[in-house]
């Protein structure tokens, strides 16, 4: 009996060391994770793991913000870049348009230059054309029909009133077409100054009545048609009424 008090002595103890030794063990090894999770700093200083575990944890959410806050820069430059991408576009169109423009007045200002170009040659070569041909002057047949229609033209020009029947009436009646005729027989020829040409004047009349431009010879047929006319014009109106000497 006394042996089995002392196995169950012995035994007590022995389990109480046991049950130490146990928790010395698990506070070893928690001793020696935590000793493992250590760290040395830059200034050898050591920092157990718990700390370390703390850093790892800071360090997660600084990477998270830094990459948030690079997210948002880089949606903020590319919204910039948009920005200035739409703006240069503008402006590249405004400046499109303009020069659009610039050519499309260059344009219209070298075919206006053209059409005043054009039109200036036109007018050179008109009076080019008026210089090299000049209207050819109207001709008349040198007999009575011709010396009456040009007596007539120079009569219209001048304001002188008569017709070619009434011309032509007189001029027969007087020396029958003969622009040489003179008269020697009547009182003027008396007096010295006969009747002369076509119509019968006098020197002193033809001189007073002569139209300018024509001949200053009293024989001459137009000059003396127009003369004749100028005076008739004077004192009867016309030398449509003439019917007899005069």
């Amino acid at each position: 009996m006394p042996k089995n008090m002392l196995s169950r002595a012995h035994s007590r103890p022995l389990t109480k060391q046991r049950r130490i030794a146990a928790v010395a063990g698990v506070a070893a090894f928690g001793t020696a994770a935590v000793a493992l999770s250590a760290t040395v700093g830059h200034d050898g200083t050591v920092t157990t793991g718990a700390p370390a575990a703390a850093a790892q944890v800071s360090s997660g959410l600084v990477l998270k913000n830094v990459q948030g806050t690079v997210t948002g820069r880089e949606a903020a430059d590319n919204v910039k870049l948009d920005t200035l991408a739409a703006r240069k576009k503008a402006a590249d169109a405004a400046a499109a348009a303009k020069a659009a423009k610039a050519a499309e007045q260059k344009q219209a200002a070298a075919r206006k230059a053209v059409r005043q170009h054009s039109a200036v040659q036109a007018a050179t070569r008109s009076t080019q054309r008026l210089d090299i041909q000049p209207v050819a002057a109207k001709t008349y047949a040198n007999n009575l029909d011709g010396w009456i229609r040009q007596a007539l033209s120079i009569m219209k020009a001048k304001g002188i009133p008569g017709s070619y029947s009434g011309l032509h009436r007189n001029i027969m009646r007087e020396s029958s077409g003969n622009p040489l005729a003179i008269n020697n027989w009547d009182i003027n020829a008396v007096n010295g100054i006969p009747s002369k040409g076509l119509l019968q004047v006098i020197p002193p009349t033809f001189s007073a009545y002569h139209v300018p431009g024509t001949s200053w010879n009293i024989y001459d047929p137009v000059a003396n048609i127009t003369a004749a006319a100028n005076y008739a014009a004077d004192r009867y109106g016309s030398i449509d009424n003439v019917n007899s000497a005069y």
